[in-house]
Protein backbone atom coordinates (compact mmCIF):
# COMPACT_ATOMS: atom_id res chain seq x y z
CA UNK A 1 0.00 0.00 0.00
CA UNK A 2 1.65 3.21 -1.36
CA UNK A 3 -0.57 5.97 0.06
CA UNK A 4 -3.81 6.89 2.60
CA UNK A 5 -6.36 9.40 0.97
CA UNK A 6 -8.79 11.42 3.33
CA UNK A 7 -11.49 13.00 0.65
CA UNK A 8 -13.46 15.93 2.27
CA UNK A 9 -13.57 13.62 5.45
CA UNK A 10 -15.28 14.75 8.34
CA UNK A 11 -16.27 12.90 11.49
CA UNK A 12 -20.63 12.60 11.91
CA UNK A 13 -19.96 14.19 15.16
CA UNK A 14 -18.53 17.60 13.89
CA UNK A 15 -20.90 18.08 10.60
CA UNK A 16 -22.49 20.55 11.98
CA UNK A 17 -19.17 22.45 13.74
CA UNK A 18 -17.36 25.59 11.98
CA UNK A 19 -14.45 24.60 13.98
CA UNK A 20 -13.73 21.28 11.67
CA UNK A 21 -13.66 24.28 8.46
CA UNK A 22 -10.31 25.32 10.07
CA UNK A 23 -8.58 21.98 10.55
CA UNK A 24 -5.54 20.96 7.84
CA UNK A 25 -7.51 17.20 7.66
CA UNK A 26 -11.40 17.42 8.53
CA UNK A 27 -12.82 18.49 5.25
CA UNK A 28 -9.87 18.43 3.17
CA UNK A 29 -8.00 16.24 0.63
CA UNK A 30 -5.17 15.07 1.80
CA UNK A 31 -2.32 11.91 1.22
CA UNK A 32 -0.13 10.22 3.64
CA UNK A 33 2.78 8.24 1.54
CA UNK A 34 4.53 5.76 2.45
CA UNK A 35 8.08 6.63 3.48
CA UNK A 36 7.34 10.03 5.08
CA UNK A 37 6.32 10.87 8.15
CA UNK A 38 3.49 13.11 9.49
CA UNK A 39 2.56 14.67 12.77
CA UNK A 40 -1.05 15.74 13.90
CA UNK A 41 -1.49 18.27 15.87
CA UNK A 42 -4.85 18.72 17.81
CA UNK A 43 -6.21 20.22 20.43
CA UNK A 44 -8.73 17.99 23.20
CA UNK A 45 -11.94 16.57 21.80
CA UNK A 46 -11.05 17.41 17.85
CA UNK A 47 -11.14 14.12 16.70
CA UNK A 48 -7.60 12.21 16.60
CA UNK A 49 -8.46 9.34 18.30
CA UNK A 50 -11.78 9.34 15.29
CA UNK A 51 -8.98 9.62 12.87
CA UNK A 52 -6.80 6.71 13.80
CA UNK A 53 -9.75 4.85 14.31
CA UNK A 54 -11.47 5.69 10.79
CA UNK A 55 -7.75 4.29 9.13
CA UNK A 56 -7.78 1.46 10.88
CA UNK A 57 -10.52 0.87 9.88
CA UNK A 58 -12.73 0.24 13.86
CA UNK A 59 -15.16 3.15 12.96
CA UNK A 60 -16.81 4.39 9.64
CA UNK A 61 -19.03 7.32 11.34
CA UNK A 62 -17.31 9.74 8.73
CA UNK A 63 -18.99 11.69 5.37
CA UNK A 64 -16.55 11.60 2.61
CA UNK A 65 -14.06 8.98 1.33
CA UNK A 66 -10.99 7.41 2.75
CA UNK A 67 -8.66 5.02 -0.04
CA UNK A 68 -6.25 2.68 0.45
CA UNK A 69 -4.30 3.64 -2.70
CA UNK A 70 -7.08 3.89 -5.35
CA UNK A 71 -9.78 1.60 -3.42
CA UNK A 72 -12.39 3.16 -0.82
CA UNK A 73 -11.92 0.76 2.38
CA UNK A 74 -15.74 1.45 2.96
CA UNK A 75 -15.86 -1.30 0.81
CA UNK A 76 -13.32 -3.63 2.26
CA UNK A 77 -14.44 -7.23 3.42
CA UNK A 78 -14.06 -7.78 7.11
CA UNK A 79 -11.15 -10.82 5.79
CA UNK A 80 -9.77 -7.70 3.98
CA UNK A 81 -9.57 -5.67 7.19
CA UNK A 82 -7.77 -8.57 9.34
CA UNK A 83 -5.00 -8.83 6.39
CA UNK A 84 -4.83 -5.07 6.18
CA UNK A 85 -4.02 -5.18 9.83
CA UNK A 86 -1.40 -8.37 9.76
CA UNK A 87 0.60 -7.01 6.82
CA UNK A 88 0.29 -3.00 6.14
CA UNK A 89 -1.14 -1.02 8.96
CA UNK A 90 -0.06 -0.82 12.64
CA UNK A 91 -1.84 1.21 15.59
CA UNK A 92 -0.87 2.34 19.10
CA UNK A 93 -4.03 3.08 20.47
CA UNK A 94 -4.06 6.01 22.93
CA UNK A 95 -5.35 3.61 26.03
CA UNK A 96 -3.02 0.58 24.80
CA UNK A 97 -5.31 -1.75 25.18
CA UNK A 98 -2.92 -4.60 26.73
CA UNK A 99 -4.24 -7.41 28.40
CA UNK A 100 -3.41 -6.39 32.31
CA UNK A 101 -3.88 -10.36 33.40
CA UNK A 102 -0.72 -11.13 30.64
CA UNK A 103 2.74 -11.06 31.60
CA UNK A 104 4.51 -8.78 28.92
CA UNK A 105 6.11 -11.00 27.16
CA UNK A 106 2.58 -12.42 26.58
CA UNK A 107 1.07 -9.57 25.31
CA UNK A 108 3.93 -9.42 22.74
CA UNK A 109 3.35 -12.83 21.92
CA UNK A 110 0.03 -12.54 20.86
CA UNK A 111 0.86 -9.77 18.21
CA UNK A 112 3.42 -11.89 16.83
CA UNK A 113 2.35 -14.69 16.91
CA UNK A 114 -0.09 -13.63 13.97
CA UNK A 115 2.93 -13.12 11.58
CA UNK A 116 5.85 -14.44 13.49
CA UNK A 117 7.64 -11.35 12.25
CA UNK A 118 9.87 -10.97 14.98
CA UNK A 119 12.29 -13.78 16.13
CA UNK A 120 12.83 -13.63 20.34
CA UNK A 121 15.93 -12.59 20.47
CA UNK A 122 14.68 -9.06 18.01
CA UNK A 123 11.99 -8.89 20.66
CA UNK A 124 14.30 -8.72 23.51
CA UNK A 125 16.16 -6.66 22.16
CA UNK A 126 13.53 -4.00 21.05
CA UNK A 127 12.45 -4.41 25.05
CA UNK A 128 16.07 -4.01 25.92
CA UNK A 129 16.65 -0.63 24.07
CA UNK A 130 13.03 0.71 25.72
CA UNK A 131 14.36 -0.04 29.05
CA UNK A 132 12.19 -2.87 29.87
CA UNK A 133 13.57 -6.14 29.44
CA UNK A 134 13.26 -6.68 33.01
CA UNK A 135 9.65 -6.26 33.05
CA UNK A 136 9.33 -9.17 30.57
CA UNK A 137 7.94 -11.71 33.18
CA UNK A 138 5.55 -9.02 35.14
CA UNK A 139 1.80 -9.05 33.68
CA UNK A 140 1.10 -5.98 32.09
CA UNK A 141 -1.48 -4.34 34.44
CA UNK A 142 1.42 -4.78 37.39
CA UNK A 143 3.17 -1.49 35.30
CA UNK A 144 3.09 1.70 35.65
CA UNK A 145 1.17 3.73 32.66
CA UNK A 146 4.32 4.57 30.89
CA UNK A 147 6.05 1.37 31.08
CA UNK A 148 2.97 0.16 30.01
CA UNK A 149 2.79 2.49 27.06
CA UNK A 150 6.33 1.45 25.91
CA UNK A 151 5.13 -2.31 25.86
CA UNK A 152 2.49 -1.27 23.68
CA UNK A 153 5.15 0.61 21.40
CA UNK A 154 6.96 -2.60 21.42
CA UNK A 155 4.15 -4.50 20.59
CA UNK A 156 2.80 -2.03 17.43
CA UNK A 157 6.42 -2.73 15.73
CA UNK A 158 6.12 -6.94 15.99
CA UNK A 159 4.25 -7.15 13.12
CA UNK A 160 4.94 -5.95 8.98
CA UNK A 161 3.12 -2.44 8.23
CA UNK A 162 3.66 -0.36 5.09
CA UNK A 163 1.91 2.53 7.78
CA UNK A 164 2.23 2.67 11.51
CA UNK A 165 -0.39 5.12 12.93
CA UNK A 166 0.37 6.27 16.34
CA UNK A 167 -2.04 7.74 18.90
CA UNK A 168 -0.32 9.95 21.80
CA UNK A 169 2.52 7.87 21.97
CA UNK A 170 4.76 9.87 24.44
CA UNK A 171 1.94 11.25 26.87
CA UNK A 172 3.11 9.44 29.59
CA UNK A 173 7.14 9.34 28.95
CA UNK A 174 10.13 12.11 29.91
CA UNK A 175 11.73 13.16 27.19
CA UNK A 176 14.58 10.93 27.31
CA UNK A 177 12.28 7.95 27.06
CA UNK A 178 10.19 9.62 24.04
CA UNK A 179 13.80 10.05 22.90
CA UNK A 180 14.69 6.12 22.76
CA UNK A 181 10.79 5.55 21.26
CA UNK A 182 11.84 7.81 18.48
CA UNK A 183 15.13 6.55 17.62
CA UNK A 184 13.14 2.85 18.02
CA UNK A 185 10.22 3.90 15.45
CA UNK A 186 12.84 5.42 12.90
CA UNK A 187 14.81 2.68 12.48
CA UNK A 188 11.88 0.15 11.97
CA UNK A 189 10.21 2.42 9.77
CA UNK A 190 13.04 3.30 7.26
CA UNK A 191 14.33 -0.49 7.14
CA UNK A 192 10.84 -1.24 5.69
CA UNK A 193 9.97 2.12 4.00
CA UNK A 194 6.67 2.53 5.75
CA UNK A 195 4.55 5.64 6.48
CA UNK A 196 4.46 6.88 10.07
CA UNK A 197 1.13 9.53 11.24
CA UNK A 198 1.43 10.25 14.52
CA UNK A 199 -0.97 12.67 16.79
CA UNK A 200 -0.42 14.72 19.55
CA UNK A 201 -2.26 17.19 21.73
CA UNK A 202 1.21 18.65 23.34
CA UNK A 203 4.70 16.50 23.52
CA UNK A 204 6.35 15.11 20.20
CA UNK A 205 7.73 12.33 19.42
CA UNK A 206 11.03 13.55 17.95
CA UNK A 207 11.32 12.37 14.30
CA UNK A 208 11.97 14.35 10.89
CA UNK A 209 8.57 15.14 9.80
CA UNK A 210 7.71 15.69 6.54
CA UNK A 211 4.58 17.35 6.87
CA UNK A 212 2.73 18.71 10.09
CA UNK A 213 -1.10 19.27 10.13
CA UNK A 214 -3.47 20.78 12.27
CA UNK A 215 -6.37 19.13 13.50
Amino acid sequence: MESITLQQVVPDAFADDPVSRESDVWGRDVTFRKGEYYLVEAASGTGKSSLCSFLYGSRNDYAGRILFGDADCRAFSAARWGDLRRRSLSLLFQDLRLFGELTVSENLGLKNELTSFKTPEQIGRLLETAGIADKKDTPAGKLSFGQQQRVAFVRCLCQPFDFILLDEPVSHLDAANGKILAGLLLEEAQARGAGVIVTSVGSRLGLPYHKILTL
